[in-house]
């Protein structure tokens, strides 16, 4: 299934010159806007970038571009970019600035900084540095930059995501596989061979699963949504598990249009069917796995017919379905955010991939295989952590409230408990915060509300991004403007292969890379270590040639191979092979060396060491009082096609495609609110509302409505009170901090309630201009920790 290429027209140099164009073959993960790396051709034309081809020789994305990419001339020669630093000339929130030179930024930074650390010591008995905390934002090429700032210049153990309400993307999927088998997986697409498809050891998968994601929007980490249509040409069969009649659920053998928040009792259920119809893989089973026993105990707490009655599922679809999954050989799990943004985030990954291990699908072709980052030359968030000393990280904020953060497997702070320091000051307040391109009260930030009315007592912040963002203007002291993806050098490894990114185009004005940041930042705030590096490329080789990792090239000689796949990725049954341990025993990384259903771990910490069903925070059966006077489930982050979070905003064709918020309703509730297509609809809670278009959506849940978030308008006026409208139609008025699971992770971003009714002339008002200028309403200061 790999198409021939014209050598003569896509060739495989680093580098050549075709018609007055110099054309370099890079891959793109930086902002805007991406989780994924795929191949581009770059067209360069004194210096400008004129086009962008995907590149047809690179096996990942194969010459196949979204949106995203295809706009790129239009992103990065925007009016509206930031040009050079920028500080504040006015009070915060004026969006008044003056223009400054880098040097001048630094100044400011060295001074911020050392009166962050007077106040940390002198008012609240601290050591210094960890009154600055870095947020970062999605997963990309931004964010170990931060976290090297961060720590091996400021000394500071606090990195945190953007307000991102427990962790809720990606990491208690993440977690859940380290703490049951010691790596992640991903689904097997053949995206981990140079070959892909044409692989010898490769077997497509008979069945999918589609779960609690939209792929052909999200494009969500190691893959690629459009290598799904590949698979059902090919012939494999799909499952998906979502609330609303995606494309890919009308094309699926089985829909399971499940209740939001539900999807640890589903995983329950299917394992009831597979345990005891005696369709798992009991040699599989037996050999590797610790605890089995105490699962098939568990089970019995959820028959089918229970699980159905939870998730609002046909009981017969919940039978076929597991036994569909269990007898093909292999199958495939593709899981998506909505299993992190619940309560039970962590319970339904232990019991999904207790699904994919005992079904004998994981690490085998086609089924879900085990991976690292290539030549493991990553550290991602956790960058710079050997330079934090003990000492150092147990003054990290609200980590001592949460076993799993404390031991180390997630490099962040609590976000939610970031916020509680922010309003109380306890254990202290952080006096700094850096934040590395992202825009957190448009985007991540649960109960966006309560998060920026706790950001103004902090007294410094730093942005640097691409624009004056809502975040930006509200609270920043000093701007720094970045470089866009092909004005840049950097790397990605995550997860395969190992491909540089390289700068094709000339800068816009005075940005800088992230990484010429780190080095500035670096040899101001640490010259003891950054001035063994002479350039940003020594500093990348550094970076790629971790310990003992074998990679022996340089970040130079990296552009000139462009990809590099490392074999140990390409292998599976890893953990029969001695492959995953460091002593070279078969077995996983794991204290008992098996796939752990059982979590001693979990045991320890005080968590119940088998997955089990949380009802929702706010839902029908947990609070009927409160599902009286809002009777319709409401969940945020519903994707669009081509824009990337809250960016894109500012591009004309993208606007096009998307002119503002728009909202799914389903045609129940439409017809009972008397909603007619177009119109604006506010959705409201006890904790706020907003405003977006309706777009009425057959196969919705009956009482289901969708928010899409990341919503600002750059065309709107920035100074407060407005803030480019940024709470005019923001899905995360009416989410919540402060509200997870017993383990720290998964918020119910996608399982509270609210109502539904049209926007009148008479009932309509400014939800940014409220916002900013009075005081908060509702129960903003909860702290819930699932039962």
């Amino acid at each position: 299934m790999i198409n021939e290429v014209n050598k003569d027209l896509y060739k495989t140099d680093w580098r050549w010159y075709e018609d007055g164009y110099e054309v370099t073959r890079t891959s793109v993960w930086t902002g805007p806007g991406c989780h994924n790396g795929c191949g581009v051709l770059t067209y360069v034309k004194d210096g400008k970038l004129e086009r962008v081809e995907g590149d047809p020789n690179f096996a990942y994305n194969q010459g196949r571009l979204c949106l995203r990419c295809i706009n790129m001339v239009e992103q990065i020669y925007n009016h509206d970019r930031l040009k050079w630093p920028l500080l504040l000339d006015g009070e915060k929130g004026s969006n008044q600035w003056k223009r400054a030179t880098w040097d001048e930024a630094l100044d400011f930074i060295e001074d911020a900084f050392a009166d962050c650390c007077k106040i940390i010591k002198e008012e609240f008995g601290g050591i210094g540095p960890e009154g600055v905390v870095a947020l970062s934002g999605t997963g990309r090429n931004a964010m170990w930059q931060g976290a090297m700032i961060l720590r091996t210049a400021f000394g500071s153990p606090n990195m945190s995501f953007g307000f991102l309400s427990a962790d809720s993307c990606y990491q208690p999927r993440m977690t859940a596989n380290l703490l049951q088998e010691g790596d992640c997986w991903i689904l097997d697409n053949a995206q981990l061979h140079p070959d892909r498809y044409n692989n010898e050891e490769w077997v497509k998968p008979e069945v999918v699963i589609v779960w609690a994601n939209q792929p052909l929007a999200s494009n969500p980490d190691g893959f690629v949504g459009h290598w799904l249509i590949d698979l059902m040409r090919m012939g494999t069969k799909f499952i998906v598990v979502d609330p609303a009649l995606t494309w890919l659920a009308s094309k699926a053998e089985i829909w399971l249009q499940i209740r939001p928040g539900t999807d640890c009792a589903l995983a329950l259920g299917f394992l009831n069917v597979i345990i005891n119809e005696d369709l798992y893989d009991h040699e599989w089973t037996e050999t590797w796995t610790y605890g089995f026993d105490s699962l098939v105990e568990r089970i019995k707490e959820y028959p089918t017919d229970k699980v159905a009655e939870i998730c609002w599922v046909d009981e017969q679809d919940i039978i076929d379905a597991a036994r569909m999954y269990a007898n093909a050989k292999p199958a495939g799990v593709q899981w998506g955010l909505a299993i992190d943004m619940q309560i039970s985030a962590m319970e339904a990954s232990n019991a999904i991939d207790d699904m994919v291990a005992i079904c004998g699908n994981l690490d085998v072709p086609g089924g879900n295989v085990l991976v690292r980052y290539a030549y493991n030359s990553s550290k991602k968030y956790g960058a710079g952590l050997e330079f934090i000393s003990e000492e150092m990280l147990d003054r990290r904020i609200g980590t001592s409230q949460s076993p799993i953060h404390k031991a180390g497997y997630t490099p962040f702070i609590p976000p939610d408990l970031l916020v509680e320091a922010m309003e109380t000051g306890v254990p202290y307040r952080p006096q700094l915060i850096w934040v590395e391109q992202t825009n957190p009260i448009a985007n991540m930030a649960g109960d966006a509300p309560r998060v920026y009315k706790a950001w103004k007592k902090v007294k410094y912040t730093i942005v640097a991004d691409y624009y004056l963002t809502p975040t930006a203007v509200a609270f920043a002291d000093c701007v720094l403007p970045m470089a866009m993806s092909v004005e840049r050098d950097s790397y990605r490894s995550w997860w395969q292969p190992l491909r540089t990114i390289t700068a094709s185009a000339g800068r816009y004005y005075e940005c800088k890379s992230d990484e010429e940041l780190v080095m500035a930042m670096g040899k101001r705030f640490n010259p003891e270590f950054y001035d063994q590096f002479e350039t940003t490329e020594d500093f990348l080789t550094w970076m790629i040639q971790d310990e003992g990792n074998g990679v022996d090239y340089t970040f130079e000689e990296l552009t000139h191979k462009v990809y590099d796949w490392w074999d140990w990725n390409e292998t599976y049954r890893k953990y029969e092979k001695g492959l995953l341990r460091e002593d070279g025993n078969p077995g996983f990384v794991t204290a008992t060396g098996l796939f752990e259903i059982y979590s001693p771990l979990f045991d320890v910490w005080g968590f119940d060491p088998l997955p089990h069903h949380m009802e929702p925070y706010e839902s029908p059966y947990r609070t009927p009082e409160l599902y009286k006077e809002y009777p319709y489930i409401y969940t945020s982050g519903h994707r669009h096609i081509g824009l990337f979070h809250s960016e894109h905003r500012q591009l004309p064709h993208m606007r096009q495609f998307h002119p503002t918020a728009i909202a799914d309703v389903s045609p129940e509730i439409a017809e009972e609110q008397g909603i007619k297509e177009g119109d604006w609809v506010w959705f409201e809670n006890p904790r706020g509302k907003c405003k977006q278009v309706a777009h009425i959506a057959p196969g919705l849940l009956p009482n289901l409505v969708r928010a899409r978030h990341g919503w600002w308008f750059p065309e709107q006026e920035a100074a407060e009170p407005h803030l480019y409208g940024v709470f005019d139609c923001n899905a995360n008025n009416l989410t919540t901090m402060g509200v997870y699971g017993p383990t720290h992770y998964g918020a119910p971003y996608k399982s509270t309630l609210c109502k539904c009714y049209k926007v009148t002339p008479e009932n309509d008002c400014n939800v940014s201009e409220e916002i900013t200028t009075k005081p908060l309403k509702g129960f903003h200061f909860t702290r819930f920790e699932g039962v």
